[in-house]
């Protein structure tokens, strides 16, 4: 029994080099298997690109951000309807609507003005938008009060509004509006009747994004309302400005820089996702026999080959149409471009050349 036991230990010591022999040996270096596209998730400004060609991204990693277009309150005073939804249309809400926010100003009251009441001097005739203006009612003067002159009528020169930013009066009350605080006669300007002031309407063009008020909040003049973007959104979800990566990889293109204006959907980046790296490697039609699609290879990095350390691997296709020397010399036997599909590690950068062992 010991001479057959030392008998097939020596079997299997001469197999073993042979089955090493059968090994067949290529070189080959690591490739991006595909690309994948970061799309721009709707049409904007983008801003804050992250990334540069070659960066190793994670899922999740922000690549850059798509600006919003901003609507800002442009008086002070309280929601009243809010009637768009993150994901509408801005066109189809103001068409329904008539608009996206309505504001009812702080200010109640707006005078209709007129110069004809006002003390005759060529100054008087010469209204400013912007300019402050003392109020004080005709009937008796108990009712005073300031005011703002906020717009002028374009077909008549004489007209112009006040919006009362002090005071209290009543609905048809009619009033002296003057540029001096003691109420000189030689400083009245015009002659105005009391109206309420018109609830303001708030509209945009594109898309809602993000909503920044509900009905019922009190806003100040340049507080942000709303964010729409140019074009429609999916059904009525609404994405985040910030474009992150869906996968992790390299980044293999920037196609779109801070300040480019974008469509939904256009390209801001491609990347090489990690899970589609493959080992290339060329092999001559001498040793295609020695080589099938999903056989089973093994691979070695050059800069690690001292740590025996080996990726197992499938041989996932292999060319039918020969390659070409990079000379154009003649070759002295076809050769053929080959995949294996192996699944890499954080050391592994596209780039890198192995050795792929096939039995």
């Amino acid at each position: 029994m010991k001479k057959i036991a030392t008998l097939g230990a020596l079997l299997l010591a001469l197999a073993l080099p042979l089955a090493a022999q059968a090994e067949t040996v290529f070189a080959g270096e690591v490739t991006a298997g595909t690309t994948q596209v970061i799309a721009a998730p709707y049409g904007g400004l983008v801003e804050d690109v992250r990334v540069r060609v070659g960066d190793s991204v994670k899922i999740g990693d922000p690549i850059a951000t798509v600006e919003t277009g901003k609507t800002y309150a442009s008086t002070d005073g309280t929601v009243s309807g809010v009637f768009a939804r993150e994901g509408d249309s801005a066109d189809g809400v103001k068409t329904q609507y008539g608009a996206l926010v309505y504001i009812e100003p702080i200010n109640r009251y707006t005078l209709e003005c007129s110069t004809e009441k006002g003390y005759n001097s060529s100054e008087n005739r010469y209204i400013h938008i912007g300019e402050s203006v003392f109020l004080k009612c005709t009937k008796d003067g108990s009712h005073q009060g300031r005011g703002v002159v906020t717009g002028l009528d374009e077909k008549e020169d004489n007209k112009f509004t006040v919006e009362v930013t002090g005071g209290e009066f009543y609905m048809g009350e009619t009033v002296d509006i003057y540029r001096s605080g003691d109420y000189a006669s030689a400083s009245r300007i015009g002659r105005g009747t009391v109206g309420r002031t018109k609830t303001v309407a708030v509209n945009a063009e594109g898309s809602v994004l993000k909503m920044h008020v509900k009905a019922g909040d009190t806003v100040e003049r340049g507080e942000l309302l709303f964010e729409t973007v140019a074009g429609t959104l999916d059904g009525l979800y609404a994405p985040d400005k910030q474009v992150v990566s869906d996968t992790a990889g390299v980044i293999a293109t920037v196609d779109a820089g801070n300040g480019t204006s974008v469509e939904k959907d256009a390209k801001i980046a491609t990347i090489y996702p990690n899970d589609a790296m493959q080992i290339k490697m060329v092999i001559s039609e001498a040793d295609l026999m020695d080589v099938t699609v999903g056989g089973k290879a093994e691979i070695e990095f050059n800069w690690d080959a001292d740590s025996g350390r080996r990726f197992e691997g499938t041989i996932s296709s292999i060319s039918y149409l020969s390659e070409k020397q990079s000379d154009g010399a003649a070759s002295q036997s076809a050769q053929y471009v080959a995949y294996v599909d192996f699944t890499p590690d954080e050391t592994v950068r596209i780039g890198m050349t192995v050795i792929v062992y096939v039995e």
